[in-house]
């Protein structure tokens, strides 16, 4: 009898999985401040009863000039983990390229990284009071280790995680001496991804980073976004199948399309860019799943956290 309602129960949770319809939240940039971290509880609590699938932290857990300690880190996951939704989280310029600012305790970045990937990327779950399998590129020979670039499926979408940070791309101060190799696995793991979306039962693709890749900005000076975003638009003109770009970086809820095509000037319709909300503002947005649309994605402001009592 218990093996049989195991498998019921298991039948029942990959029906779940594998339904048409979901949605998900998206969050970053945040918390930075106090009243921020009295407020982050709620919005994750809040995630619960709004009935999405799982949510994804683009990065940036604290403020760039909080000091990048093990416990604060700590801390942070524990908010995390409290989320009764499975999260996933991927690294922000404040969480490691930052650190080595004096006001941050002048870490050394790439040590900050390997704490980050110890304490937030260990094992194959995510985050969260319940969690979702995750494969992490650093199962990968080539690239051991990346635990932080991260991939699942769900329903007949494809996800991953790169890490991208602000801050020029971890640029800024020579603060990340292996910014080649980093940018290397990054495309590696995109490229595979967008493989996975490319089977006839995939309806399209969605990437979490967290900066923003300066889509249409001038550039001054040394631009460490210049091969990302190319390497965007050629993945989204190629699959032709929705491709959705989610980051932070940029504290504004905003969503466009800002890619065209380089050899017709047109507007790639399949490529859409998600901002999510960032500090002060402690707030999420929801994307909606349903393959029966053309355009599989719909995009709007989540439902805000009640007030403190």
């Amino acid at each position: 009898m218990r093996r049989l309602a195991a498998a019921l129960a298991a039948a029942a949770a990959c029906a779940a999985h594998g339904a048409d319809r979901f949605s998900f939240a998206v969050l970053g940039d945040t918390p930075y401040f106090l009243h921020e971290e009295l407020a982050f509880p709620r919005l994750l609590a809040s995630l619960g009863p709004a009935g999405v699938a799982f949510a994804v932290h683009v990065g940036d857990l604290k403020h760039g000039s909080a000091p990048c300690t093990d416990e604060l880190l700590a801390a942070r996951k524990a908010l995390l983990d409290a989320a009764p939704v499975p999260i996933v989280f991927t690294p922000g310029d404040n969480d490691w390229t930052d650190c080595h600012r004096e006001a941050a305790g002048r870490f050394d970045p790439l040590e900050r990284l390997g704490a980050l990937r110890r304490l937030f990327h260990g094992g194959d779950s995510s985050l969260g009071r319940r969690t979702i399998r995750l494969e992490r590129q650093s199962a990968d020979p080539r690239f051991p280790a990346y635990r932080e670039n991260v991939r699942w499926t769900y329903g007949a979408v494809v996800f991953v995680t790169l890490n991208v940070p602000g801050s020029n791309n971890g640029r800024t101060g020579g603060a990340d001496a292996r910014h080649e190799e980093r940018m290397k696995a990054n495309f590696e793991w995109l490229d595979e991804a967008a493989k996975r979306a490319e089977a006839p039962d995939a309806r399209g693709l969605v990437v979490f980073a967290h900066a923003d890749p300066r889509f249409g900005r001038p550039v001054r000076g040394t631009d460490a976004y210049a091969a990302y975003r190319e390497v965007l638009r050629t993945h989204a003109a190629w699959l032709r199948k929705p491709v959705l770009l989610v980051h932070g970086d940029g504290h504004r809820y905003r969503v466009d399309q800002p890619l065209a095509d380089r050899a017709t000037g047109a507007r790639l319709a399949n490529f859409t860019r998600v901002e999510v909300f960032g500090s002060p503002a402690v707030e999420w947005v929801r994307i909606d799943v349903d393959p029966a649309t053309p355009q599989l994605f719909a995009i709007g402001p989540g439902i805000a956290p009640p007030p403190a009592p």
